[in-house]
């Protein structure tokens, strides 16, 4: 005799492919295509970011680099400054690497076994099999967070997704009802039915084809599952950034390649509370004139919040050499082409509208 159980292993994929088919996304630019690069792009950008926001990225970027060898043969700058906007800056640069390996051991080619894929950087588990599944038509479960919040839901799982345990439990579902064919559409299908129904808040089960299968749904614990990250109150973090100015131009500093904004262009950072002439002074000998600070710009990280408060300077004396390495001086409009994070064209908008003022 065939179990509840047994029955939602059997059913799940069946049902799930259907409905891909005639209600799921279909007209997506990475969707048409089986090229493995353009496919590991779109995964990587939609990594914590919304399709609407990658579409155009993802248009741009392989229109300037169309290949992995052109990916790998490009400076690093002109990576992060496409990248610019997008953010989690590291996929830019683990792309950038990885393109690079490629070229040097697969002969620019895209690997083709779960294995090779994943020790290319910034790639794991879940989006090496995506690859390999819309590239390859290769066979392997996928889990992202959408499809972690799915079978949350279907299978009646409970904790939190981030633990251990509780991922080990998600994987071990996602095998079990991994389809045996039909593997792009059910693939897709997760991806979708967590985008457009089975979605984090208000969830729209009457659409849902896997209704009849989700424990969530029979029990009314839709809105329980699944269980949200533990509360921790992120600390707040203050920082000044000094904006100096000089003919026209402002200057910017490139970062180092690890950490915050790994590898950009970015105003100097100093204490929020630093006497801002005094360290132009010693940092680089200059003199410089305070204007009136502009507003506070609050940015949110995911293990902090932080207050930058741009600090314009007017530079009377500039002895350093005109290419200092690690320093460059740009026009506004020039510097919002550079590869920039997202506050540092903020506050270049401010100083675009203050000059048109």
């Amino acid at each position: 005799m065939k179990t509840q159980r047994d029955s939602a292993v059997e059913d799940f994929a069946p049902a799930l492919i259907t409905w891909q088919k005639r209600h799921g996304r279909h007209d997506l630019p990475w969707q048409q295509t089986r090229d493995p690069y353009a496919v590991w792009l779109s995964e990587i950008m939609l990594q914590q970011t919304q399709v609407t926001a990658v579409i155009p990225y993802y248009r741009r970027f392989l229109e300037r680099f169309p290949t992995i060898r052109a990916l790998a043969a490009a400076p690093a700058d002109d990576v992060l400054a496409l990248w610019s906007g997008l953010g989690y800056y590291s996929r830019a640069r683990n792309l950038h690497r990885a393109a690079q390996i490629m070229v040097a051991e697969h002969s620019g080619q895209f690997p083709q076994t779960l294995d090779a894929v994943m020790a290319l950087p910034g790639i794991g588990r879940s989006t090496a099999a995506a690859i390999l599944v819309f590239a390859f038509g290769q066979r392997g479960a996928i889990l992202d967070g959408n499809v972690k919040r799915v079978l949350s839901r279907v299978r009646g799982i409970a904790g939190y997704p981030g633990e251990s345990a509780v991922t080990a439990q998600l994987w071990a579902e996602a095998e079990l009802l991994l389809a045996k064919t039909g593997l792009r559409a059910y693939t897709q299908g997760l991806m979708d039915l967590g985008a457009t129904v089975c979605a984090r808040r208000n969830p729209r089960c009457a659409e849902c084809p896997v209704q009849k299968l989700c424990v969530a749904y029979k029990s009314g614990r839709t809105a329980e599952l699944p269980m949200p990250k533990p509360r921790k109150v992120l600390p707040q973090r203050r920082t000044q950034m000094l904006i100096l100015q000089r003919a026209g131009e402002v200057m910017l500093e490139k970062r180092p390649s690890s950490g915050i904004w790994g590898g950009l262009w970015c105003f100097p950072e100093t204490d929020a509370d630093a006497d801002a002439a005094a360290v132009c002074a010693q940092r680089y000998s200059a003199t410089v004139e305070l204007r009136e600070t502009l507003p506070v710009i609050a940015h949110g990280f995911t293990h902090y919040h932080l207050d930058i408060l741009p600090q314009p300077a007017l530079v009377k004396s500039w002895p350093l050499r005109a290419a200092e390495p690690g320093l460059i001086w740009l026009s506004i409009e020039e510097a919002g082409e550079a590869a920039i994070p997202t506050p540092v064209r903020s506050i270049l908008a401010q100083l675009a509208r203050s000059r048109g003022s």
